[in-house]
């Protein structure tokens, strides 16, 4: 069996749907789809999960939110009306979204993640609903339905291991399962959402309750890329990479795939192909526990900016016990989490998501850091960029940092910071994030423009 996912361009429009659904045709295997809400149709359009934030914070601020609602319906209304659908889906779309909206504006977070989940909730019904209507056996089932279980709040939303056996019992369903990503039930029956992107997390949980053969999730590129295409002109493509490269890929701005995807299939060592709605032949990228590195020792090259590092210095800091432990608890007290802890003997920087800070939180962290801990100096500085080198033979590859760094150097951007894994699966340098750009040219002209094949 498969588990098949289509990410928000591949059910953007009929025509995309239209792809999707021959796809599942193609190959009985393909047992359960999930599916995004309505992507780009271009690039000036505006995705319909977008929509609804908007439409949800009209409404939480009191305003008339008929306009913003019209909007949404609309955009259901032109798949439904170029796939032949009738008028029942539409009003069944209509009805679940007045329902929303008139629902319980207590907490405005989960009433925010009841508005966002209906993107994919509706698009399932209508892509089941198109599914029926063209001879296929198909049937649309909800997350609560199926047992898809979520922790509470305050807590960041994850899946819950108990509602794994209640997902097992999708592989009996007769026909092929329309599944919507990106949320979940606590057991309460409250709605959560993943985070943006949650649909891969939703693709890969089913496929390991049901222990698939295969986890195909469908995008609009043949492969992943050694690099940015926005970026690099022609990449090479990647056949093959394990979960531990694909995790730090994702993590480092392949936006490809979900970095919190990988886990359920990594888990229960399912592989996962990223393949083309738009051209469905092409191998893809397999991830897997283990491949053959052959001689290339980087496998892709990754670049994500809005980085802050907090730098602390006190002199003697290497003797001083728990000094580490203290500063990194202050962080957890204002529940931030950190990305790398690069360290002197009288120094230690904790670089964070700029995302996760505020200005209040940023000031209480230095008063913290001064008083309590007694450092000598502490501050925050931002704009900075980390470029990701990944690849499983890199521990085993002699002057491969000093390769880098030597193409750093005559891309004449000055290094900020490097740390490597303890597993050496990955390499980071940081920098300026106006130099960003710049790096990530002079990285793949050294370790990949020679070459113009797969890797």
């Amino acid at each position: 069996m498969k588990v098949c996912k289509f990410g928000g361009t591949s059910v953007a429009t009929a025509k995309q749907i239209k792809k999707v659904a021959a796809i599942l045709q193609a190959d009985p295997s393909r047992k359960i789809a999930v599916v995004s809400a309505p992507g780009k149709r271009h690039s000036d359009d505006t995705k319909v999960t977008d929509l609804l934030i908007i439409l949800a914070e009209r409404t939480l601020m009191g305003q008339d939110a008929e306009e913003q609602l019209q909007s949404v319906l609309t955009r259901y209304r032109d798949i439904a009306a170029d796939l032949a659908l009738g008028n029942d889906v539409l009003s069944l779309i209509e009805e679940d979204l007045r329902s929303r909206l008139d629902g319980d504006m207590e907490d405005p977070v989960l009433f925010m993640d009841t508005l966002k989940a209906s993107g994919e909730d509706n698009n399932a019904k209508l892509i089941a609903a198109y599914l029926q209507s063209i001879g296929t056996e198909a049937v649309y089932i909800s997350p609560l339905e199926a047992g898809l279980l979520v922790n509470e709040r305050p807590k960041r939303v994850q899946a819950l291991p108990e509602g794994e056996a209640l997902l097992a019992r999708l592989a009996d369903q007769p026909g092929i399962v329309v599944f919507p990503g990106f949320f979940g039930f606590t057991q309460d029956g409250t709605l959560r959402t993943f985070n943006r992107g949650g649909s891969d997390i939703t693709g890969s949980l089913l496929a390991a309750a049901i222990g698939a053969d295969l986890y195909e999730n469908f995008t609009d590129v043949d492969s992943v890329f050694v690099a940015n295409p926005a970026v690099i002109d022609k990449p090479c493509g990647i056949h093959t990479l394990t979960y531990r490269e694909m995790r730090e890929l994702s993590y480092a701005g392949f936006s490809v795939f979900h970095d919190e995807a990988l886990r359920p299939a990594f888990l229960k060592s399912i592989p996962v192909c990223i393949k083309n709605t738009n051209n469905p032949e092409a191998p893809g990228t397999m991830i897997v526990k283990e491949r053959d590195c052959g001689t290339r020792p980087v496998v892709g090259i990754a670049a994500d900016d809005g980085f802050t590092t907090l730098f602390v210095d006190k002199y003697l800091m290497n003797i001083e016990i728990g000094f580490g432990r203290r500063l990194l608890q202050i962080l957890e007290d204002e529940e931030i989490p950190f990305e790398h802890t690069p360290s002197g003997i009288d120094n230690m920087s904790v670089i964070i998501r700029e995302s996760f800070l505020t200005p209040e939180a940023e000031a209480r962290i230095l008063e913290r850091v001064m008083e309590e801990l007694e450092a000598d100096d502490a501050y925050f500085r931002k704009g900075y960029s980390m470029v990701v080198l990944v690849g499983e033979r890199m521990r085993d590859t002699v002057g491969l940092t000093a390769r880098a760094a030597d193409a750093i150097r005559k891309a004449g951007v000055s290094i900020q910071m490097i740390n490597q894994g303890s597993t050496e699966v990955s390499l980071v340098f940081g920098v300026h994030k106006q130099d960003e750009t710049g790096v990530l040219r002079a990285l793949y002209e050294e370790f990949f423009a020679s070459e113009a094949v797969h890797t």
